[in-house]
């Protein structure tokens, strides 16, 4: 059977904003296969000392989500020594079968960035598969990017970042055993690491929803090191989800970011941490915004 025609978005995709939904549309309206060609997220680390806002399997996650059926994510090592001319032969051609591509209008390719929008026009006559290029996706007069949202991830302002970004900033991981002291004070909570190079959002507490088995329930989450009860390892997303009882050791879980309620803070006893938790938990309840159950 022959291979199907796809259309390729290029792109790192770091964190999948309003830019890069503005090319994955594009790819998937164009009628063949939708198909992203991407690096791995280590590729970031050469361009922002802030870390890569999502990890390999919560990208993978969203592309597919948003319709992508083909990822070719490669690290930037398999790629970096082709010239312009051998990537559009050896990836765009013979790993992706392009008929059809689009890209950013800074998007770069080549040893040494050596080509850009233009090249990529010539090779596709050359070469006969169609080029469109995206302009920039401006929000409230400022060009969304992703160092824009790493910047505002950064800061805690996690609304602004969901306006960016189209979506709620969600932590996608598997929940891992840590020292178990909420369940002991009345708060118990599930913890997720962050992943090597990856971006930590500012230290502090979220008002947050968690979807379990399609159902949302609102949540608080602290992102940090747990200085009150002097937790010495990786930062981690410490998650309690309000009216939820059970075990979810082992799953990976959606924690959705929905506004910043303080900086996280070191308590004088863990009474004083109890009594913070419950008013966090009320202003987790007060926030309006729209989770709806299926």
């Amino acid at each position: 059977m022959e291979k199907r025609k796809s259309a390729v978005a290029l792109g790192l995709f770091d964190g999948i904003h309003l830019g890069h939904r503005t090319v994955l549309n594009i790819a998937v309206e164009s009628g063949l296969v939708p198909s992203v060609f991407t690096f791995n997220p280590d590729a970031v680390a050469g361009k922002s000392n802030a870390g890569y806002i999502y990890d390999k399997s919560e990208k993978s996650k969203i592309l597919s989500e948003y319709g992508i059926e083909q990822i070719y994510s490669v690290d930037f090592s398999d790629v970096c020594d082709m010239n312009g001319e051998e990537f559009v032969k050896n990836i765009l051609i013979g790993k992706l079968n392009a008929d059809f591509v689009c890209c950013g209008n800074n998007f770069r390719f080549g040893k040494s960035a050596s080509c850009g929008v233009a090249e990529l026009c010539d090779m596709g006559r050359k070469y006969g598969f169609e080029v469109r290029i995206a302009d920039d996706v401006m929000y409230e007069g400022e060009t969304v990017s992703s160092t824009a949202v790493r910047n505002l991830l950064l800061n805690g302002d996690i609304v602004r970042a969901w306006q960016f970004l189209g979506e709620p900033y969600t932590i996608n991981k598997e929940v891992v055993h840590g020292a178990e002291l909420g369940r002991t004070i009345g708060f118990p909570t599930i913890n997720q690491l962050f992943s090597k190079g990856q971006l930590v959002p500012k230290y502090g507490v979220y008002a947050g929803a968690v979807l379990i088995d399609g159902k949302y329930y609102k949540a608080i989450t602290n992102i940090g090191m747990k200085p009150t009860v002097n937790y010495g390892g990786m930062p981690l997303a410490e998650t309690h989800i309000i009216g939820f009882s059970g075990d979810l050791y082992g799953k990976n879980i959606e924690v959705m970011l929905i506004d910043f309620i303080r900086p996280e803070k070191k308590f004088s006893s863990v009474d004083k941490l109890k009594n913070q938790i419950a008013d966090d938990m009320k202003k987790a309840n007060a926030f309006c915004f729209n989770i709806e159950n299926s």
